[in-house]
């Protein structure tokens, strides 16, 4: 045990029901309670702190489902905008590779540092000062430039045979020499960090335990409770640097029932934000929606099942044969719960579900609804419903798609 577990363990630290976790965390995530429509897609960015990007796009890349979860029908070029317009945001590893508000930048000194002291990469360069000084210069000259406009991407070959130009352009990302506020037609557009990054911010340095004790707290705030391993996990830190960030985070220990082996209550930590909600009876209205598997509330598929009992996995990179849910499926999120899974694509002016699975046949209305609504957000007419789990709801289904 952690010397952070141990002190969750004490007869002092207040105990949360699953039920009260699931709700904390639902709200935390911005699924619970009336959306925050003036702040919009950056609303949701600054609140959620980390909007996974991923180059699969079926309904529409994952970064652009996420606020739509939130904010429902958001038109797509707004999402885009409030992305990558006016230097609100710039794109970095945290989860993954993610869009961050700007005012994240002092909070990711020491992930670059760390890869300064490594002095590289997986790609190596054969020159790394003349290569990255002269990406450098290209960029001081010409403005904001692609690895394609910066001489090429790749060797030729396959996609991660990077030229020496790309190698060094990500190399400079990392070390935060160069950054990236903007892409165009998916490529990342370099740009001289002194000209892209407010300058409060970029001479905001903070040691390595500021950016940890930060990173911690807006990850407890994000998820509402968590152990250990979620804020770990939500910005991919070592489970060594949460523990030494816990004690100064402003995170309150607590128990949590169920969260445990064989159903015990276990250690976990929660935003006092959080518990004042829960302590007043905060409600609100939960959305019914399709989520990305990239979405934050679902990302993390070992706190998927604890959280929502729900065992769910990207099978995009799995055999066709061997999908036992779909390519790209989303999880039906409706009272709160995860309640089932739609795989869908598009063909034409049609959404279609190619696969739909329920938990129980009184879920039929809410997926009629997160497809209807899901089909109008893309600009499709219909939808049509292909393979279901269980073809004795098709009748009632399709009537409530045609109404």
């Amino acid at each position: 045990m952690t010397d952070a577990s141990a002190a969750v363990s004490s007869s002092s630290a207040i105990t949360l029901s699953a039920n009260d976790a699931r709700r904390i965390a639902l709200r935390a995530q911005g699924l619970l309670g009336a959306p925050d429509r003036r702040g919009g897609v950056r609303g949701v960015l600054r609140h959620l702190g980390a909007v996974q990007l991923d180059t699969i796009s079926v309904l529409a890349r994952s970064h652009e489902l996420i606020p739509y979860a939130r904010l429902g029908a958001v038109g797509r070029a707004a999402v885009e905008s409030a992305y990558w317009g006016g230097g609100t945001s710039f794109e970095y590893w945290s989860h993954a590779a993610c869009i961050l508000p700007i005012e994240e930048w002092p909070l990711f000194a020491f992930r670059r540092r760390a890869f300064l002291a490594r002095g590289h990469r997986w790609h190596r360069m054969e020159d790394a000062d003349r290569s990255c000084a002269e990406v450098l210069a290209r960029l001081r000259t010409d403005g904001p430039l692609t690895a394609t406009e910066l001489g090429g991407a790749k060797k030729g070959g396959v996609w991660w045979d990077w030229s020496e130009t790309k190698i060094a352009a990500e190399w400079l990302l990392d070390t935060g020499q160069a950054v990236c506020t903007e892409r165009r037609g998916w490529k990342r557009v370099y740009d001289l960090v002194e000209r892209a990054v407010p300058a409060e911010l970029l001479d905001a340095e903070l040691d390595d335990a500021a950016c940890l004790r930060q990173l911690v707290r807006q990850s407890g705030a994000a998820l509402g409770v968590a152990t250990r391993k979620d804020l770990s996990d939500y910005h991919r830190l070592k489970a060594e640097q949460v523990d030494s960030a816990l004690p100064e985070s402003g995170l309150v220990p607590v128990l949590v029932e169920g969260w445990g082996r064989a159903g015990a209550a276990a250690p976990a930590w929660a935003d006092p934000a959080a518990l004042a909600d829960l302590s007043a009876g905060a409600r609100g209205r939960h959305r019914t929606t399709l989520l990305s598997p990239f979405d934050s509330l679902v990302w993390d598929r070992a706190r998927t099942e604890r959280v929502f009992g729900l065992t769910h996995r990207l099978e995009a990179y799995t055999p066709k044969e061997k999908r036992q849910h779909g390519y790209f499926a989303m999880p039906l999120l409706t009272g709160g719960r995860l309640v089932g899974r739609v795989d869908p694509a598009r063909e034409g002016r049609a959404l279609v579900a190619r696969q739909v699975s329920l938990d129980s046949p009184k879920h039929v209305e809410s997926l009629a609804q997160a497809l209807r609504e899901a089909a109008q957000w893309v600009g499709c007419d219909t939808v049509r419903v292909e393979r279901l789990h269980d073809e004795a709801l098709r009748p009632a289904l399709e009537k409530l798609l045609n109404s």
